[in-house]
């Protein structure tokens, strides 16, 4: 499962930082600080994402 998650992870993080990014510009905050702030939150925010979704497709096969 863990090897699920890692593969997941790649896709998930990516997704959560860059909309978190995406967010913060839209929202008005367009310098380094707060850029690098919601990229970092998308990217630990995808940690338990992914497994969790990598939990969910492994009992469903079984």
């Amino acid at each position: 499962m863990f090897r699920l998650a890692t593969m997941l992870y790649s896709i998930i993080g990516t997704s959560f930082a860059g909309s978190f990014v995406i967010a913060a510009l839209a929202t008005g905050r367009d310098t380094l600080i707060p850029i690098l702030i919601a990229a970092g939150a998308g990217a630990l925010l995808g940690i338990p994402a992914s497994w969790y979704v990598a939990r969910a497709i492994t009992k469903n096969i079984r």
